[in-house]
């Protein structure tokens, strides 16, 4: 593990979880990533979630991507994750396929198994066969976007051939990393993740750098890599106001955890930061926590979110200008005044 990928790629993600109405929620994401683009980011991400409100804002990403494509011109959009087991494959195949259309060859296509286990019985799914119903549901999803027969001589429309070279795998583990890598897919790594049960202290990037070496090393020789590296990442001019709005976020996800059984070791806002995996401050000070992270030094696409914290409105537009214009440059993103193509050539 020697390597350091260079001419990054800078990203936005949400989940669409401001504290408000659901309209309102998807009126805000829009905002920002119109001012994403602005700021000169060459992606949005978004995250599908059904049911639970506080997990995520948004059951239907496809739709709402086709929106904000219709008012932004370069950025390109993705999801992150769709949740597969919980979809029909072939109209993810279509809509998708559409919404590429609609977007002028912009979509990105994450998919993922999906972790909220009492959403899966409403769509008659055992969460215990996600896995397998994910496994076979992409490879129908595959399928479809080859052209392939995909029953009674029917054959997907629009074609969309180009978006299997546009997947992205999102995995907790080294043998799903394999798996991305065999495919010639690309890698999606979370913000945070559990820890396991023999190292409840390790760091983020002591858990993610093997994943890393498994999916380099499945990769072809043919296939450039494409490492999603999601950071939390909260950017203020003033350190207490960043801090004080990371306490009042954290601790919000903290009361849920303890609620649910789970403790996060200590109580102070610092505590909260590292037990969560944020990265919080003025410019320089997240400059120096996010050069210490040497998983994310290996990404090929640094995608930043501000949950946890999930401040203001106003502050998460200012926090997307701070990035642009001071910490990305520092992680090796150069802004270009061109759109860019994420998929392997």
């Amino acid at each position: 593990m020697t390597e350091q990928t260079t001419a990054k790629r800078l990203g936005f993600f949400t989940r669409l979880l401001d504290d408000v109405e659901a309209g309102e929620r998807y009126r805000l994401a829009e905002e920002q990533i119109i001012h994403a683009e602005a700021n000169g980011f060459d992606s949005a991400w978004i995250a599908q979630h059904h049911f639970h409100a506080d997990e995520g804002g948004l059951p239907s990403p496809a739709v709402f991507l086709a929106h904000v494509a219709a008012r932004t011109s370069t950025i390109r959009l993705g999801t992150g994750v769709i949740t597969l087991p919980m979809e029909n494959p072939l109209r993810v195949a279509e809509d998708t396929a559409v919404t590429d259309l609609l977007s002028g060859g912009r979509l990105e296509v994450g998919f993922g198994t999906g972790g909220t286990r009492e959403s899966f019985e409403a769509f008659g799914i055992p969460a215990d066969k996600r896995s397998e119903v994910y496994g076979k549901y992409l490879g129908i999803v595959r399928r479809a976007w080859a052209g392939e027969d995909i029953g009674a001589g029917n054959r997907l429309y629009p074609s969309a051939p180009h978006l299997l070279d546009r997947i992205w795998l999102a995995t907790f583990s080294a043998v799903g990393a394999k798996l991305a890598g065999e495919t010639g897919d690309g890698l999606m790594l979370s913000r945070t993740q559990p820890r396991p049960a023999d190292n409840p202290h390790a760091r983020l990037d002591d858990i993610q750098n093997p994943i890393i070496d498994a999916y380099l090393a499945a990769l072809p020789k043919d296939r450039a890599p494409r490492i999603f590296g999601s950071r939390s990442l909260f950017v203020a001019d003033d350190r207490k106001q960043a801090l004080k709005l990371a306490e009042a976020g954290l601790s919000r996800v903290a009361d849920r955890f303890a609620a649910a059984g789970h403790r996060i070791p200590g109580n102070s806002v610092q505590d909260l930061i590292k037990a969560l995996d944020s990265h919080v401050g003025t410019p320089d000070d997240v400059i120096a926590s996010l050069r210490a992270d040497t998983a994310l030094a290996r990404a090929t696409d640094i995608v930043f979110q501000v949950h946890s914290i999930d401040p203001p409105p106003e502050y998460t537009l200012r926090s997307i200008e701070l990035i642009a214009s001071e910490v990305a440059s520092a992680l090796g993103w150069r802004r270009s005044g061109n759109s860019k193509r994420i998929a392997a050539e």
